[in-house]
């Protein structure tokens, strides 16, 4: 489990977090969203042991991240937006990182590039962006970590793309690996992470399952504007209203619409979820 208690983070003269707490725990593929600039990167810097917390602490299954044993690292990979280039072929480069990686699978990295339609044994500088990072994430999976650290890993994909990185997650999670996804492009990976976790600047405004979400607000997709509503925001059609979900009712969560809702009314949504 990656275990966040009291945690404070600052660069200089601009703090990112105060005071905060979170949990990850095995199984889960979580969604972390946010404006620009809350640290969401930032959060994966320090659960991968590259930044370190000013005050309170950052563990992977009880160790201090930033402390960088290899017995902690070995279970984590990190593929950052702006992640630098591999020199040679992604066959080699994944058979280095393997010597590392105590549970690394070659089969598995070749049935993943034959997935993501790559060709492993072709040079990384001269693939097209979208080729290097499904390497990438074929070389990730394959290493088979217990968190993996995605950083707007559908940036640079193509629609097709999108679709395979969605159907290799989702084949490839299990319930010994944590999946952490920090993306803007919520409508690529909609289908794909639970639970939800919002963050704010200095705090977090949400962590919630979509089971969680759904018992407390209710989601209506309807022809009329609902003044009453939390939220309200036009759609083909009509609106998607959201209203406290005082009568137990079934609804499909949007989470652009979600998103919108919290930043709308922080204080009410954490009041909602205490």
């Amino acid at each position: 489990m990656i275990e966040i208690n009291n945690l404070d983070f600052g660069y200089k003269t601009q703090p990112v977090f105060k005071n905060i707490s979170l949990a990850f725990e095995k199984g889960n593929i979580y969604g972390l969203l946010g404006e620009n600039g809350v640290g969401k990167t930032s959060l994966l810097k320090l659960i991968s042991g590259l930044q370190k917390p000013t005050a309170g602490t950052c563990t992977v299954d009880g160790v201090a991240a930033f402390n960088r044993w290899p017995e902690t690292l070995q279970k984590i990979f990190f593929i950052s937006e702006d992640f630098a280039i591999p020199e040679g072929t992604p066959i080699n480069n994944v058979r280095e990182l393997g010597v590392f990686y105590p549970n690394f699978d070659e089969s598995l990295f070749h049935e993943l590039c034959k997935e993501m339609e790559v060709v492993p044994t072709r040079k990384y500088a001269e693939m097209s962006f979208g080729q290097q990072k499904k390497c990438l994430i074929a070389t990730a999976l394959s290493l088979n970590t217990d968190y993996l650290l995605l950083d707007e890993p559908t940036n640079g994909l193509d629609i097709p793309s999108k679709t395979l990185f969605r159907q290799v997650i989702a084949k490839h999670a299990n319930d010994d690996r944590t999946v952490i996804i920090s993306t803007h492009q919520v409508k690529d990976v909609e289908n794909l992470i639970d639970p939800i976790i919002i963050l704010d600047h200095d705090e977090v405004l949400l962590k919630a399952s979509f089971r969680e979400i759904t018992d407390k607000l209710y989601f209506d997709y309807g022809m009329e504007k609902v003044d009453a509503a939390l939220y309200s925001e036009m759609i083909p059609g009509g609106y998607v209203n959201v209203t406290r979900n005082t009568e137990g009712l079934d609804s499909k969560v949007s989470i652009d619409v979600l998103f919108n809702t919290v930043m709308k009314n922080k204080e009410t949504i954490k009041q909602i979820f205490s």
